[in-house]
């Protein structure tokens, strides 16, 4: 347990280190993401993306328990 939280919290450093460059990744803007605006306000929620993340996630845990 103790190596995962160090595992994650070494990610999570990185991916804040490197969020300049993610930030321009498509991600979160794909065809299929739905984005509503609207005289009041605005919605946003993107779909495609969640289930590109749950894919690319679940492979990389799939392979790592192989």
């Amino acid at each position: 347990m103790q190596k995962a939280l160090i595992v994650i919290g070494l990610v999570v450093v990185a991916v804040g280190l490197a969020w300049p460059w993610l930030g321009k990744l498509p991600f979160g803007r794909l065809p299929g993401d739905i984005h509503i605006v609207r005289e009041g306000g605005s919605f946003h929620f993107p779909i495609v993306t969640c289930l590109v993340i749950s894919i690319v996630v679940s492979l990389v845990i799939w392979l790592l328990r192989r």
